[in-house]
């Protein structure tokens, strides 16, 4: 039996009151003060990441309210966190109501989505929080019932003295136990306890999406709403210098044409206050194509921008930012990457990897490039706002409330406790609304308006205007003795603007000469999350290379990684290896059996991939066939090890996702710039997969274990890359080193 405490620290607070007409409402700080274990996966997030507060709510009639405080975005957690706390409250599942809950600063505080960290870090205290108000339940059946509480049991949805044949549903008891003392402590049920989680349940919104209830930013009207549209720069580097709107203007449903800024030139940007331009043009009118055709209408002529520097808060880090004026194309940024590559600082050495490399028999290099890539969500993006006065009331699809308030309130100059967010259901994220400047542009509009507007984005506002997946470059390099042995590592990555690098991972600790390099190359174009931020090339780039590796000296690629990781476990190099060895091989010996690893079938090509993210593991093996030049994916086998398993439908449609996801990115995925412009701007250049190009088969195993949940948003989709490309490799006899993998298989 686990004992927690309902007081984390001081920070936290648990609350209990009665609800008019019967009933409990009980507050509580469900991740107050928890932070992540290691290192933080998302680069620059604050350490307390996590601290938000929700409530569970026990009417009369026994039906039990639980809000889910962070943004749903598919991922399932407004089904899974709420999951949780019912577990531990053992309450009857049909009888629970998930509420999205609103941005609310002063008692839910980092209502953030990201770095697929929320269920690992509210693990203990959402199971808390439902332990606390069972235990307050059975407090008050004991004091009505006369019974010592040790006497009491509970069963979904109601209270139980076997003794004397008692029972009471929680509604009859929740009157009582508002009023009553919270525990200082209470007992956590053990995991052969548990009724809800291990089992599968519906996603709390499914019959609302699949029936088309409104559920998402675009769904989201007001009575007198407008609507607004923005037109930025065509080019990156360039700014605005006039507009001609006479004849955009006179057109029918035309309300008013002007120009804004997002932000201030002065103001001090935090880690999620990124946007591509800053100077627009808004348009507002009554009805969406009444303001497309007055944009089509709407003459503005644009003008270069020096080089300038902005301020940035990374999190209490100060500093002065950069920003390269000029029209970057491919060509040119690739020749800054080549350039800085050769100047990149040492991360991580181990041994003496220049020794190695210089009395090595034989040297294997390779160079691997990924390019930008657009988020492109289903749901383009959009948010309501009604700055009213010194009141501002806004809507929509956000991945990060709390840090978007805050940079709200700076630009209008009002305070937080006057803005109200309500949060919808994200029709696609994965970082691309973590950087939410069309909700301060939403609500600059409404205040120049002094109206209730929403402001949509087209498809081509949003891949045209930021945010993207950065450029990435990486060279790999072996060293092996005469004898085939591996006795040299080197990596060395970067990218525009940041790069892809994590040294401290597989195969780093199992390789005694090991060296990692990085470096960077500043841009005017503007690069943000994208699932699985970095890893989603690094993955892809060193699974890839270990597979050559291993052919090179004569190994099975499956066999090779885990003497590497035995290396890892039994004689590490270097004390800060981010990965645990036995974890990282229980997946690849796990998708080894499932998928029969040495019995591959006549006709298809096999290749493999693993890797350590996001605090998870992942392994995936990929059978794919030629038809006419034609790549078909046959079947993939994946084994995760993310702890414990919450809701095991959603986790395999999670990874499932992930799967198709990647295999698209890989093959198709791909963003150019000639002198600042996007070379595609909608789905018809922008080429994304296809439904008979997605595998036929997957099949999805997860490591058995009791160890506490961690991510699984994030890490099924980086290794899925590399296992498409070496099974290509079998498929072709050629290597595939640069993204999207259609080019090479075209050439």
């Amino acid at each position: 039996m686990t004992i927690s405490k309902t007081t984390l620290n001081r920070r936290s607070f648990l609350k209990v009151s009665a609800l008019a007409g019967g009933g409990m409402m009980l507050s509580f700080g469900w991740l107050a003060g928890c932070k992540p274990q290691g290192k933080d996966e998302a680069l620059g997030m604050p350490k307390d990441w996590y601290r938000v507060n929700g409530f569970i709510k026990i009417g009369e009639n026994g039906l039990v309210t639980i809000m889910s405080p962070n943004p749903e975005g598919g991922q399932n957690i407004k089904t899974g966190m709420p999951l949780i706390v019912a577990e531990e409250l053992d309450a009857d599942w049909d009888k629970v109501v998930v509420e999205q809950a609103p941005l609310d600063t002063d008692n839910f505080i980092r209502q953030f989505i990201g770095g697929s960290q929320a269920i690992r870090i509210g693990w203990k205290p959402l199971r808390t929080a439902g332990a606390t108000a069972r235990q307050m339940l059975v407090n008050a059946a004991a004091q009505t019932w006369q019974v010592d509480a040790s006497e009491i049991s509970t069963e979904p949805g109601f209270l139980v003295h076997k003794a004397s044949g008692k029972k009471a549903h929680f509604g009859e008891m929740a009157s009582l136990a508002a009023t009553l003392l919270v525990p200082e402590d209470v007992s956590l049920k053990e995991i052969s306890e548990f009724r809800l989680i291990g089992k599968s349940h519906k996603n709390v919104d499914a019959k609302n999406i699949v029936t088309g209830k409104p559920l998402f930013g675009v769904d989201y009207k007001k009575p007198g709403m407008l609507i607004a549209m923005i037109v930025h720069p065509p080019a990156h580097g360039l700014r605005l210098k006039s507009f001609d709107d006479s004849l955009a203007r006179s057109l029918p449903g035309i309300k008013d044409i002007f120009p804004i800024k997002s932000h201030q030139d002065d103001y001090e940007r935090t880690f999620f206050d990124t946007t591509s331009f800053t100077d627009l043009v808004a348009i507002v009118g009554n009805t969406t194509w009444e303001v497309m055709q007055a944009k089509k209408a709407l003459k503005v002529e644009w003008e270069e921008f020096s080089t300038y520097q902005e301020k940035r808060d990374w999190n209490g880090r100060k500093e002065l930012r950069t920003i390269p004026g000029g029209l970057e194309d491919e060509q040119e940024q690739l020749q800054k990457m080549n350039v800085a590559a050769k100047s990149a600082r040492t991360v991580r050495k181990d041994g003496n990897p220049d020794a190695a490399f210089r009395k090595a028999a034989k040297v294997i290099e390779k160079t691997y490039n990924g390019p930008f890539l657009a988020h492109n969500c289903m749901e383009p993006m959009n948010f309501f706002a009604h700055v009213d006065g010194n009141q501002v009331h806004c809507a929509g699809p956000l991945q990060k409330p709390e840090l978007t308030e805050q940079a709200l309130s700076s630009r209008l100059g009002i305070p937080i406790e006057n803005i109200h967010i309500d949060m919808t259901r994200l029709g696609g994220g994965y970082g691309r609304r973590s950087y939410a400047h069309w909700l301060i542009e939403a609500a600059v509009i409404s205040q120049k308006v002094n109206a209730p507007i929403k402001l949509i984005y087209s498809r081509e506002d949003d891949m045209t205007g930021g945010i993207y997946r950065p450029m990435y470059q990486a060279t790999y390099r072996a060293a092996l003795d005469k004898d085939n042995n591996l006795i040299g590592f080197h990596v060395n990555a970067g990218g525009l603007v940041e790069p892809p690098s994590y040294p401290d991972r597989f195969p780093a600790g199992a390789i005694e000469n090991y060296l990692a390099e990085e470096w960077t190359v500043a841009s005017n174009i503007t690069v943000g999350s994208f699932r699985a931020p970095r890893s989603n090339f690094i993955a892809a780039a060193e699974q890839s290379f270990l597979d050559e590796i291993a052919e090179a000296m004569g190994k099975d690629p499956i066999d090779f990684r885990l003497e590497l990781l035995q290396r890892a476990k039994q004689n590490p190099v270097g004390e800060n290896n981010d990965y645990d060895p036995d974890r990282y091989a229980g997946v690849l010996e796990l998708v080894k059996e499932k998928s029969n690893w040495g019995q591959v079938p006549t006709g298809i090509s096999r290749g493999v991939s693993a890797y350590f993210c996001h605090n998870s593991y992942a392994a995936q093996v990929l059978d794919l066939k030629m038809m006419n030049g034609q790549v078909q994916v046959e079947k993939v086998v994946q084994a995760l090890d993310c702890g414990l398993i919450i809701n095991p439908d959603a986790a395999r449609n999670l990874c499932e996702g992930a799967v198709v996801d990647a295999i698209g990115t890989a093959m198709f995925g791909e963003l150019k710039f000639n002198q600042g412009v996007t070379d595609k701007s909608n789905f018809d250049k922008y080429r994304m997969i296809r439904m008979r190009e997605a595998p036929k088969v997957i099949e999805t195993y997860f490591v058995e274990n009791q160890i506490d949940p961690t991510g699984l948003g994030e890490p099924g989709y980086p290794p899925v890359f590399a296992a498409l490309a070496n099974a290509l490799y079998r498929a072709t006899g050629k290597r595939f080193y640069d993204q999207p993998f259609v080019h090479q298989l075209l050439n």
